[in-house]
């Protein structure tokens, strides 16, 4: 394949050997490319608004659900812990059964990954609702949440994977794809916000009631459990559930907003293809493909290091901290800085190169975590640092979802008989991410009990404390370091995508002529 300056002409012409021409045509009258295909706004927020049931029920069990076990519920933090792991284990387990059942799912009228976006969404919102409901019977709390908490993982993964696979299949043009990717991203952003917002003030106006004196015998504390704030906890659990109501709504709402404003393309060199590529030769195509296995493991630590923060933020921010009303408004803060900021992110990866745009925007959250370890308690200060670590939030919510589609792109050109592998890629990359995130709040939460954590505490031990900071500061200081090193090895920087851009469009241009044979276009994915 030619490289370098002046390898390339406008024509995809230039990529092929004049054999593959039709007889008697020279390069020169080869039909003009089609023109770009441009979505509109219109399909671009409707595919965006399918972003924001994920990201508003994950954001309000990402930073409430490990407080509502241990100060709501009033499970027992080892309990608490098998739950967050054993639930975040299970949601990762399933992506990947969920895209190898989506990449045997035929075509229909509404699409392949459209049906299960349908068919997904009601039993979600029922399982999520259940979550955040307290059983009459305390011993076995521990077995309700965890049923509900993977059955919602289950079904919230059926919506999730094939709307992130949605992506390779809305246009066939890179530019679009990252727009589209670009509104998305807002979108998301917008739906954490909103997560946060309707499950922080709703929970927030409900007065948890806290004991005195949680170093007291354990006699004491259950004593104080059935005769302190009994009705205040109830009011907090009903608050709890009037959020979930609310969330739930919203994710029947964009659920319908999706199905009804986008529709799925295929790419014309796949409806070539009769069969599409079995399961397990595609992962093993997929787990082989290089840039991809170096963006997963960049990512897979920048995003453990987001999640412990965001998995233990709130806990932080009452005990270490001591801003116990105050919590809510700091996640409002982180969000809606974030929300603002993803546009400019767009521009800025548009501008200088996506993997400028990571080093930049992931690095930017290490400095004002250091500020929150050394730094003694200051409101001020903490809503400072809570607007500057939206500004990385934003790109950590953006950046893996706008280079993963560069590289299938780059798969395709290597594997261009490979249909149907777009969910392993999307499937894998979650699951990866969400295993290391079960394994980080399991632990997080045992080392929490190790400390001495007291269920319901106004205040906690000093080792909780401390606990607390460096869960919060420390260890993911280190683990966005490590992710941004092995960032370096990642291949597909901005003039690898030139080139692969115009090497696909060729491929399109020459699978959709009339005038192209199998055996052509045999040749011509060689070549390519």
């Amino acid at each position: 394949m030619a490289k370098g300056e002046g390898a390339e002409s406008g024509s995809a012409a230039g990529l092929l050997p004049t054999g593959i021409l039709q007889a008697g045509e020279r390069p020169s009258q080869v039909k003009e490319p089609k023109k770009k295909q441009q979505l509109s706004i219109c399909n671009k927020l409707c595919y965006a608004v399918g972003g924001a049931p994920y990201q508003v029920t994950g954001c309000a069990l990402g930073f409430f659900l490990q407080i509502y076990l241990l100060d709501v519920a009033q499970v027992d933090p080892f309990s608490a812990s098998i739950i967050l792991f054993v639930g975040r284990a299970w949601d990762a387990f399933t992506d990947p059964l969920v895209g190898f059942c989506i990449s045997k799912s035929s075509w229909t009228r509404l699409g392949c990954l459209m049906p299960w976006i349908i068919f997904s969404t009601p039993l979600a919102v029922i399982a999520y609702f259940l979550i955040w409901f307290v059983p009459d019977f305390p011993q076995g709390q521990a077995l309700w949440y965890l049923l509900f908490y993977c059955l919602f993982e289950t079904l919230v993964t059926c919506f999730h994977v094939p709307y992130s696979a949605l992506t390779m299949f809305i246009s066939t043009e890179q530019s679009e794809r990252d727009s589209a990717t670009a509104y998305r991203m807002t979108v998301e952003v917008l739906g954490t916000v909103l997560g946060t917002a309707i499950q922080g003030q709703i929970v927030g106006q409900a007065d948890t009631p806290c004991l005195q004196d949680p170093n007291g015998s354990a006699v004491a504390l259950e004593v104080a459990n059935h005769t302190h704030g009994t009705t205040s906890l109830r009011e907090t659990q009903n608050a709890y559930l009037l959020a979930a109501g609310v969330i739930a709504s919203i994710y029947v709402i964009c659920a319908v907003i999706l199905t009804l404003g986008v529709r799925e393309q295929r790419e014309p060199y796949e409806t070539q293809q009769a069969e599409p590529m079995p399961f397990f030769r595609g992962l093993r195509l997929v787990m082989s493909h290089g840039p991809y296995i170096k963006l997963i493991a960049g990512f897979l630590f920048t995003s453990l290091a987001f999640m412990l923060v965001e998995g233990n933020f709130a806990l932080f921010c009452t005990y270490t901290l001591g801003f116990r009303n105050e919590f809510q408004n700091l996640l409002l803060a982180i969000m809606l800085s974030a929300t603002f900021t993803i546009p400019i992110w767009q521009w800025f990866l548009t501008r200088f190169g996506k993997k400028t745009a990571v080093y930049f925007g992931i690095s930017s959250a290490v400095p004002f975590l250091i500020l929150v370890a050394v730094k003694k308690s200051n409101l001020i200060i903490t809503y400072v640092v809570a607007v500057a670590a939206g500004i990385s939030v934003a790109a950590a919510f953006l950046l893996p979802w706008s280079m993963l589609p560069d590289v299938i792109d780059d798969f395709h050109l290597k594997q261009p008989r490979s249909r149907g592998t777009e969910p392993i890629f999307f499937s894998f990359y979650v699951f990866f991410t969400k295993f290391a995130s079960g394994v980080s709040l399991g632990i997080s939460t045992l080392s929490l009990d190790f400390a001495g954590y007291q269920t319901r505490g106004c205040s906690q031990p000093a080792r909780v404390k401390f606990t607390l900071k460096m869960l919060v500061t420390m260890v993911p200081i280190v683990l966005i370091l490590l992710g941004l090193l092995l960032f370096k090895l990642y291949p597909i920087d901005e003039e690898k995508r030139r080139q692969n851009k115009k090497a696909l469009q060729a491929l399109r241009e020459e699978a959709s002529s009339s005038g192209c044979s199998d055996t052509d276009s045999t040749e011509l994915a060689s070549i390519l």
